[in-house]
């Protein structure tokens, strides 16, 4: 019962993210993004720029309401404890339009992060443009970005794992890039397919 009700939740939040019209799966593997700045839940403002010795950052676009997302709360605690001490910490982005969804708001980000205790930050991404600039598509959806030669480069980008409802079976993408990285390796497994709410971008 339990694998026929995930099969079913997976298939509305893959219909959620397929209706999105307005945007198209743009390969982001090797490109630049930009440098951001972002309002955290606790109101002070957290810059990439700020983290002078950080080699690189994984970025998940992820929200409050979906139920994807949800499932992922506790793996992106324990991906930012291991990793950002070794100079690769978490950022959690959400992208989510507050005048749609009511409780995408700071405020509601900040409930949540305190129900689900975020060891991370959570950053509101009210102008949309981090996420456009990474052609961030749903949530979750994560990448990989890393300094090379003073700019940001994107080194993968897709799900965060292969197991949203067994985290204990699940492989991590997210950390196989990451360790190819710090060992000087290129990504074996750059980039793969990942589903979730669709992001609704204002015009």
């Amino acid at each position: 019962m339990k694998r026929i009700s995930y099969t079913i939740l997976l298939f509305v939040v893959m219909t959620f993210a397929m209706s999105n019209k307005s945007g198209k799966r743009v390969s982001m593997i090797g490109k630049e993004v930009p440098s951001f700045c972002l309002q955290n839940i606790d109101g002070k403002y957290i810059a990439t720029d700020n983290y002078k010795n950080a080699k690189g950052f994984i970025v998940v676009f992820t929200c409050n309401h979906c139920p994807f997302a949800k499932l992922y709360t506790q793996r992106l605690n324990a991906l930012n404890a291991k990793y950002s001490k070794l100079g690769v910490p978490l950022l959690a982005v959400n992208p989510m339009d507050s005048l749609v969804y009511e409780n995408e708001t700071l405020k509601g980000m900040k409930a949540w992060a305190k129900e689900k205790q975020f060891r991370f930050p959570y950053l509101k991404d009210g102008s949309q443009q981090v996420a456009k600039s990474f052609y961030a598509l749903h949530t979750p959806q994560a990448f990989v970005i890393w300094r090379v030669n003073s700019k940001w480069i994107v080194k993968y980008s897709g799900a965060i794992d292969d197991n949203g409802q067994h985290p204990e079976k699940a492989k991590s993408f997210i950390a196989n890039a990451v360790d190819d990285l710090l060992q000087g390796k290129e990504v074996a497994e750059p980039e793969n397919l990942s589903f979730g709410c669709a992001i609704h971008y204002r015009q």
